[in-house]
């Protein structure tokens, strides 16, 4: 197995710390807001590599983050006339909700920041003994020139970092490249007792000790958005190894690709987002992860309505085969024999860095395969048995409802009308009732036993 590694940009063979253990942590949402398809997008990628690597025999521990405290969220709560712990359990609960609708599953544990403020105060304090940080007037800071691997993830060079995200001028600061491991206590913000006084933990640290806590000090496979590179990223490989004195902190680094809308990466500070949930109200969960993962996830998708629908109607036509070939199948012992091609392909693909598009494209010559079988009900079973294993590391249910009782009333009431216009011999209805079916994925076929359908 393949993954490509942010850090030394090129694809390596994967070697767990622990042979088949796996420890694995993606940056998990700010709670201020609800979750958007940019999230989703992140958050369905992952989902599908920790099923994938539990498929290969895999213990995977995965862990994910919750940050309930965060600049962002203390304005949010202020705006609104509420605590920011309340604000924070709104919208963990939104998040929750939302993940399980898309099928994300495969998450062991999320840690909230703010459960671990013990163990990052602890860092902070390791990082000032041992001369990486220093207080300045309640504040911590971390001194970014003592660390000398700082942008080895990003490419950035000391010279650009002040003009890095999230990098803001402070008088406090030493230097204006220096990030804030803990912030000094201000009026109306949250605050926890340190030695420094009262204050709240910087964003970085959150999820350094979060790690640490869980993992220890280096561990396999750290995932995000390709936006959290630099700053967040960069940051937490030098308070880690700054600490540790081990190195790398984490063996591979894999990042999503943007989510783009009309040309601008999707996010909540640029306002063009579209939540997951207003999403959901037109379109299955199912449909928008097959459309994610149709994508490899290191590549942009440049968000679409027409794509999106195109997706749709080629994962109903797929459910719609599924459930042809099942009734065909019925109670038959699976013949393996020509479906394990398809499974070998299946882990070709998805070794070479979770290449969920080529995992697709096999899934559906797959049932393009089976459906030349359809008089052997051996070899469908062992089509379906293959395709059920495929879906299921892709969290894709090929069983889910995809038409209606009505709907399905209404295409054996437009067969029969067909049948009667052939018994008629009123050729042109029949053709035309045919064509038009064939349109929505529907193929008849005229046989000595009468009119065969099945789903394209």
């Amino acid at each position: 197995m393949k993954l490509y590694n942010t850090l030394t940009r090129e694809k390596e063979d994967f070697n767990p710390i622990h042979r088949n253990r796996v420890n694995m942590f993606v940056c998990g949402p700010t709670v201020y807001d609800m979750p958007h398809i940019g999230h989703a997008r992140t958050y369905v990628a992952f989902d599908a590599i920790a099923r994938y690597l539990r498929f290969r025999g895999y213990q995977v521990f995965y862990l994910m983050n919750i940050t309930d405290i965060d600049d962002k969220m203390i304005q949010r709560a202020n705006e609104r006339g509420i605590s920011v712990k309340e604000l924070a359990l709104q919208y963990t609960k939104a998040f929750m909700e939302d993940m399980t609708a898309l099928g994300v599953t495969s998450v062991n544990l999320y840690a909230n920041a703010t459960d671990h403020i013990e163990e990052i105060i602890e860092q902070v304090q390791s990082l000032i003994d041992k001369g990486y940080a220093y207080e300045s007037n309640g504040s911590v800071y971390f001194e970014v020139n003592k660390f000398k691997g700082f942008g080895k993830l990003s490419g950035q060079k000391m010279e650009e970092l002040q003009a890095g995200a999230r990098v803001e001028p402070d008088e406090n600061k030493r230097n204006p490249e220096d990030f804030a491991l803990w912030k000094a206590h201000k009026e109306g913000e949250p605050w926890w007792e340190s030695p420094w006084g009262k204050g709240r933990p910087g964003w970085h640290v959150e999820d350094t000790a979060i790690t640490f806590t869980y993992f220890g000090e280096q561990y396999d496979l750290h995932g995000g958005a390709q936006d959290l590179i630099f700053p967040h990223h960069e940051s937490e490989i030098a308070i880690a190894e700054s600490i540790s004195g081990k190195e790398p902190f984490v063996r591979y680094w894999l990042h999503t690709g943007f989510l783009n809308l009309k040309g601008e990466k999707m996010s909540k500070s640029l306002g063009n987002v579209l939540n997951i949930r207003e999403m959901m109200k037109k379109y299955t969960a199912d449909t928008l992860r097959f459309y994610f993962l149709y994508t490899h996830y290191r590549s942009p998708i440049d968000f679409s309505f027409d794509e999106l629908e195109e997706t749709h109607r080629a994962l109903q036509g797929m459910k719609r085969s599924a459930q042809d070939l099942k009734e065909l199948a019925g109670d038959a012992e699976p013949d393996m024999s020509e479906a394990m091609k398809f499974r070998e392909k299946f882990i070709e693909v998805m070794d070479d860095d979770f290449n969920t598009r080529e995992a697709i494209a096999n899934l559906f010559s797959l049932f393009s395969e089976a459906n030349k079988h359809r008089d052997n009900p051996a070899l469908v079973s062992g089509y379906l048995k293959v395709a059920e294993e495929i879906a299921d590391v892709l969290g894709i249910n090929l069983f889910s409802s995809t038409t209606g009782g009505k709907e399905k009333e209404l295409i054996r009431i437009l067969l029969d009308l067909r049948k009667q216009a052939r018994e008629n011999k009123d050729w042109a209805t029949s053709d035309m009732i045919r064509d038009r079916l064939k349109e929505i994925g529907i193929l008849v076929e005229d046989s000595k036993e009468g009119q065969k359908v099945r789903w394209e």
